[in-house]
């Protein structure tokens, strides 16, 4: 494994966030009255939020163990196994997790884990693009953030490996805690930036998000797009969990959510694909024993993020499903998986898949919200559309969405069988 990082971004620091920073003279947005303090942290999944004090590899394998025990086999759920027996294993694609503080030790957790459940050994490039990552236990890191992180990190490629066991898959871990509002988002769109500039992948994965309440303004957050303008200009896919609170979202400065309904970024950017949370019901054999339906877990607080977006327009490939959003924003999710642990599980298996879809079509894939909104969705099983009808997400007293037949502004277009998803999306991408 190789650690790569990018020379004098720390003495920059403040230039980074500048350029990021809210216009001049924009309205702030009311958040919560106990400004002053730090912004909240960022809300890791139960899964995640375990590897809290496990600071060495065989402890971080034993927490992923065990947060892998109660899930199905994600492969033969989504039929990715069939398109492994034709050869399509992701070979030759990239695919990318977004992260602060990373693990810098996830080859060999990943790999100890892989050997246990007989999946290759991973090809895993951890990179630091903003800067130097410091230790969990280096003064001024709040050790238990950091290790949640890690936990995530670990999390998520775990989710890519076993979906597209022969893709290449980079951390890029940047050295700022994403919390809420900026914090530590415009070291992370440098590390946009850095894979777009340096040709590194081909797909982008986001488990973060902060409330659009959360930002200076509404329109202060897309100071953000320019870098993933960038990245799709250059045929890069980025996916982006919904979120883990239902309908609303945590305040700029905590505790607690909203009382209504908002949106997360950069789940609600149209330049991402946004994928909400399911969950499987299978038999031992791996067989679906009935449909899937959302996650809505109130024991532990979460359930899959889903909304309309207050920043950004519908975009025209939604156009036709306005009259189901009934609104001129955008919606999100756009598709959904499995979530049991959070939609920060969805997005790194989706990007799994479409690593599957790189190999497949021999390249970049781009921007996929047209074609899936146009091409695939209307045309349900036909192209691996299964449609998701149970559930909703409603959450800590905010009435969310329903799932419907059909699309809908909680699952989307549903879920997905990738055997017959990735050859559809490739042909619709021709």
């Amino acid at each position: 494994m190789r650690l790569r990082a990018t020379a004098g971004l720390l003495a920059s620091a403040t230039l980074l966030v500048t350029a990021f920073a809210a216009p001049a003279g924009a309205t702030p947005v009311p958040s919560t009255p106990n400004a002053g303090h730090q912004p909240s942290k960022h809300h890791f999944s139960p899964a995640a939020q375990s590897f809290v004090g496990a600071d060495t590899v065989q402890k971080r394998v034993a927490k992923l163990e065990a947060a892998m025990a109660s899930l199905p086999k994600e492969s033969t759920a989504y039929n990715a196994t069939k398109l492994w027996n034709a050869g399509i294993t992701g070979a030759g694609s990239t695919v990318a997790t977004l992260v602060s503080f990373g693990d810098d030790q996830v080859k060999q957790v990943l790999d100890t884990y892989s050997k246990n459940h007989g999946l290759p050994p991973a090809n895993v490039e951890v990179i630091q693009p903003s800067g130097p990552v410091p230790a969990c236990t280096d003064p001024g890191v709040d050790t238990a953030t950091c290790q949640g992180w890690g936990g995530e990190t670990d999390l998520d490629v775990t989710m890519m490996h076993a979906m597209a066991p022969n893709a290449k898959i980079i951390v890029a871990a940047t050295p700022v805690a994403e919390t809420q509002g900026f914090t530590g988002l415009p070291e992370m769109m440098h590390a946009v930036d850095y894979m777009t500039e340096h040709k590194l992948v081909d797909v982008i994965s986001m488990s973060f998000g902060t409330t659009e309440e959360n930002f200076p303004s509404f329109d202060s957050i897309k100071t953000l797009d320019p870098a993933l303008d960038r990245a799709s200009k250059a045929g890069i896919t980025m996916v982006a969990s919904s979120g883990d609170d239902g309908p609303t979202g945590g305040y700029l400065y905590g505790p607690g959510n909203y009382p209504y309904r908002v949106a997360s970024w950069p789940a609600s950017d149209p330049r991402v694909t946004t994928l909400g949370g399911t969950q499987l019901h299978l038999d031992a054999n791996g067989t679906r024993t009935k449909a899937d339906d959302l996650v809505n877990v109130a024991d532990d607080g979460f359930a899959e993020g889903a909304g309309l977006s207050k920043a950004y327009a519908r975009p025209n490939w939604q156009d036709g499903v306005k009259k189901i959003t009934g609104s001129k924003m955008r919606s999100f999710p756009d598709i959904s998986m499995e979530g049991v642990h959070g939609t920060s599980q969805s997005a790194p298996l989706f990007a799994g898949v479409l690593a599957l879809a790189v190999q497949a079509k021999h390249g970049k894939l781009g921007q996929i919200n047209p074609v899936l909104y146009t091409k695939l969705g209307p045309a349900g099983t036909k192209a691996g559309i299964v449609d998701v009808t149970e559930g909703d997400n409603s959450q800590d007293g905010v009435v969310g969405f329903t799932a419907a037949k059909g699309f809908d502004v909680a699952s989307g277009w549903g879920t997905v069988d990738a055997s017959v998803f990735v050859p559809a999306l490739v042909k619709a991408l021709k």
